[in-house]
């Protein structure tokens, strides 16, 4: 029996269980860095399954499985929450005031754990590791830890799925190139002198200054860099003033850098200090730029998106759809920096009702993604492991 049988044959036999588990996990969310229950509730499951995972010094941890010699395939599931309240009503909601798993995070850890407990039946030919990482929902994001920590050591190739609330249940979208945006925060601080409204010549003018910024610099940008990049800048916040007819002496700015190129990610950040200094430059207002690097964008590899495709066929010929370039971050990206591999979008609506989005307190997912998700890592699995055998050059 093939890897992708044996998984839907113990799929089959489990899926209460598995159900189970999810709402565990969506029960009991925990925020990024503080998932130590989540963590001792994977090892738990993964050992009553004759697993011997490995634990990151802080929380999350790996497991590996199957023939040690040659390069590992490695799946990776996000398991921290978000500081939501939630509003689903459901049976199951969080009982952590505050903390709620409102980007899928529950349902990737579900089907990452469900594969390792399936695959320990199977008899794999080729190395399995799954990661189960904290932190992906903060800056800088678990998956740096992860691989400081040894987490991409002996890895050919890594895939991941991300729940997708705007696609049917069994529908899985796939994307080559950059299917992410990197994400930058930047903050801009201007001074100036000064005064009273009515002499607004004698000093500079701190609001009109951070006004400038907010109108100008995103025009800016879109005229110096490329806009096949899709680079857009987007201001969050503005604060200055005390008083109507009193200049302010400081002012901030602050929001949000996004480019879906990883050559413009790497090297804008000197462009926009630039732009900056030319903006204020006649409101004679000194400033400060605080840029602090998120992600850089998931740049899917095409060998590798055509055997996540591939492996999507192989459960249902229909599944697969163009997945669109999203303008969010996601720290996936750094593992892509150092092996190549893929990110799809896993359906998880039901089709009925309206669409819903991430990071929403009303947020409901289909379950049955959950099998969906199951059933595509193990045709990967099935696939990397004939590819091995034939020296195939996605492993070159």
């Amino acid at each position: 029996m093939g890897i992708t049988a044996s998984v839907d044959t113990w799929l089959l036999a489990h899926r209460e269980k598995v159900v189970g588990w999810r709402r565990h996990l969506h029960q009991h969310p925990e925020l990024s860095h503080l998932e130590q229950r989540t963590t001792d509730f994977l090892e738990m499951i993964l050992r009553e399954h004759g697993l011997e995972p490995h634990r990151f010094p802080g929380t999350g941890l790996m497991v590996d499985l199957g023939p040690t010699d040659g390069p590992r395939v490695a799946f990776r599931a996000d398991i921290d929450a978000l500081p939501i309240t939630e509003a689903t009503g459901l049976d199951f909601s969080s009982v952590e005031p505050g903390v709620m798993h409102a980007c899928g995070h529950d349902v990737h850890t579900t089907v990452a754990l469900a594969l390792a407990c399936a695959l320990s039946e199977a008899k794999l030919h080729t190395g399995v590791r799954i990661i189960f990482q904290p932190a992906e929902e903060v800056m800088e994001g678990g998956a740096s830890e992860v691989i400081e920590w040894g987490g991409l050591e002996g890895v050919g190739a890594i895939f991941a799925v991300h729940a997708e609330p705007k696609l049917r249940v069994g529908r899985i979208g796939v994307r080559t190139g950059a299917i992410t945006s990197a994400s930058d925060v930047v903050k801009i601080k201007v001074t100036g002198p000064g005064g009273h409204s009515s002499r607004p010549h004698l000093t500079g003018d701190v609001v009109y200054a951070l006004s400038s910024l907010v109108t100008t610099l995103p025009a800016l940008l879109s005229r110096r860099v490329d806009p096949r990049t899709g680079t857009v800048l987007v201001f969050g916040t503005i604060n200055s003033g005390y008083a109507p007819n009193a200049i302010p002496e400081t002012g901030t700015l602050s929001g949000t850098l996004r480019t879906a190129d990883l050559k413009t990610w790497r090297t804008i950040r000197p462009l926009f200090e630039e732009l900056v200094g030319q903006v204020l430059a006649p409101t004679g207002c000194n400033f400060e730029v605080d840029y602090t690097r998120g992600v850089p964008p998931v740049i899917n590899d095409d060998l590798a998106t055509a055997m996540l495709a591939d492996a999507a066929r192989v459960i249902d010929p229909q599944a697969v759809v163009q997945a669109p370039q999203s303008s969010g971050g996601e720290d996936f990206s750094w593992y892509l920096e150092h092996v190549p591999g893929s990110m799809a979008r896993l359906g998880c609506w039901s089709g009925e009702g309206t669409t819903q989005d991430l990071h929403q307190a009303d947020l409901v997912v289909d379950e049955r993604s959950i099998g969906v998700g199951v059933r595509l890592f193990a045709s990967v699995v099935e696939q990397y492991g004939a590819d091995a055998s034939a020296a195939g050059p996605f492993l070159d």
